[in-house]
């Protein structure tokens, strides 16, 4: 599974458009000493001045780009834009290819059941979930798991969030197939949800399964369990909801029992103060059961908000 998370804000690659278009720099010719004089410039700088209006120019359609939904009535591709902070992302957006079934799904249920994260209203949880109990999840990958916790639980509504566009229309295939009507699909950067849409004391629960580990230590700073993470989840959380996460990567079980244990807004239910048993209600995702193969070890944390 994928962490939701949230909001794709990594540039664009050059457009290939813009550079067939776009002048390739100075003519055969070149400019002569006369020009050179009269202007200031050297053939280095007119060229220079060429290469930086071209990768304005791609940048620019770039940001076109992401902003247009993939889908008519779709997931934006970039739905808080510009009116929010570009920073360190605990998530790497994907293109990857939406199957007819998704498509289908995304451009039927996604008016109905999905909502892009802007940053510019609180959503109204109750009325959303017509009064249920609801818990977020963030980063579902393909949606089996949340899609199963949603049957099995028809009394819990699951807010779900991630970035994945074939995810989202999977999660949605999956639910309208099961007959659920307890999921809303959440598409964007869920550190802005947190932050922006989110009323205080307005979730049940907060789940975080298989985030990305960021195994090199000099991407740590991009895992999602951090302090200032917890700061944003303990106020939106009713007393009593627990923080519920799971990895099968050793060393962030580690870091998230010692910033989850450090923080004074959670408390740990395991009555040793480690790992807690996985819990009937998580699946066994296929993700996890390809861990286990590999002879990786599952760890669940979960934390109250006190």
């Amino acid at each position: 599974m994928s962490e939701q998370p949230l909001n794709p804000s990594t540039a664009a690659a050059p457009d290939d458009d813009a550079a067939d278009t776009a002048p390739a720099g100075p003519t055969a010719a070149g400019p002569t000493a006369t020009d050179e004089a009269a202007t200031g410039s050297t053939a280095a700088d007119v060229a220079a001045d060429e290469a930086a209006a071209l990768r304005a120019a791609s940048f620019e359609r770039a940001r076109r780009l992401r902003m247009e939904p993939r889908f008519p009535g779709g997931p934006a591709a970039d739905p808080a834009g510009s009116h929010h902070e570009r920073r360190i992302r605990s998530f790497q957006p994907r293109r990857s290819r939406v199957t007819t079934g998704q498509q289908d799904a995304l451009e039927r249920l996604w008016p109905k059941w999905g909502l892009d994260i802007d940053g510019r209203r609180v959503l109204d949880l109750t009325e959303m979930f017509d009064g249920l109990p609801v818990v977020l999840e963030i980063g579902f990958g393909m949606g089996e798991a949340t899609a199963q916790m949603a049957a099995d639980d028809p009394g819990t509504g699951i807010l779900a969030v991630d970035v994945h566009t074939p995810g989202q229309g999977n999660l949605l295939g999956l639910a309208d197939k099961a007959g659920s009507t307890n999921v809303r699909v959440a598409n964007g950067d869920a550190v802005i949800l947190l932050r922006e849409m989110l009323a205080p004391e307005s979730l049940d629960g907060l789940r975080v399964y298989f985030p990305d580990p960021w195994p090199k230590a000099r991407h740590h700073k991009r895992r999602l369990i951090q302090p200032e993470f917890l700061d944003l989840v303990a106020p939106v959380l009713k007393p009593g909801a627990v923080v519920h996460c799971a990895t099968d990567w050793e060393p962030y079980a580690e870091q998230m029992l010692e910033v989850l244990t450090a923080h004074p807004r959670f408390e740990n239910t395991a009555a040793d103060g480690g790992y807690a048993p996985r819990p009937a209600f998580r699946p066994l995702t296929r993700f996890e059961g390809q861990g286990l193969d590999k002879g990786h070890v599952v760890h669940d944390l979960l934390f109250a908000r006190v």
